[in-house]
């Protein structure tokens, strides 16, 4: 099925900035809203669970920050048992504005990150709204974007792809979670290989 992007031309500018190495030093993962009440209807949702978990797992192995964010917990529940077992020491930032970048404390919590953490690698949902927000906000604060593409979702297949379309138009690099994963592991010598291996098997 054709989506708008197929008409967008790449620009240089946009090439450019996709043919950048990942380099795990300068990257923070953001995790946003894998909600209990959120996630039973959302297209693909084992998929988007799973891939979000290797994500979150390499980036345990790489060193990589993470950072979290939920949509009005109160109302619409904490993070997916599954995903939040596995963020160890990262609380996530509770929101009511769609965009992470609506949220200060979320803000303030990025720009303490050790390092310099030039890379945003996005997962989560839904797709179009928040994940597209916060991609935009992250854009014009002058971050770098990638978005894996099989780790975020919405309710239904055409907002997850237009939120997509809409991303990479403004220039956030579309990817899949491998496809991130294993640019920043590099090499299957790499210490990082050995040890994800069994979940990329799975």
């Amino acid at each position: 099925m054709p989506t708008a992007v197929d008409h967008i031309p790449i620009t240089s500018d946009y090439a450019e900035i996709a043919r950048r190495p990942l380099d795990p030093e300068q990257c923070a993962l953001v995790v946003i809203d894998i909600q209990e009440k959120l996630l039973p209807p959302i297209f693909q949702k084992d998929q988007l669970v799973r891939n979000a978990q290797l994500l979150i797992r390499a980036a345990g192995i790489l060193k990589i920050p993470v950072l979290a964010s939920t949509q009005y917990a109160q109302g619409l529940g904490g993070t997916v048992p599954e995903v939040a077992s596995l963020l160890t020491g990262t609380e996530p930032v509770d929101k009511t504005l769609f965009s992470c970048f609506g949220s200060d404390a979320f803000c303030s919590s990025l720009k303490r990150l050790p390092g310099q953490r030039t890379t945003l690698l996005l997962c989560g949902m839904e797709s179009h709204i928040c994940v597209t927000q916060t991609a935009l906000g992250a854009l014009r604060e002058g971050y770098l974007v990638h978005v894996a593409s099989d780790a975020v979702s919405s309710r239904t297949e055409w907002n997850w792809k237009i939120g997509l379309d809409r991303m990479r138009a403004a220039g956030a690099v579309i990817s899949s979670t491998e496809m991130i994963i294993y640019e920043l592991m590099r090499s299957s010598s790499s210490a990082a290989f050995k040890d994800l291996l069994p979940h990329l098997k799975g």
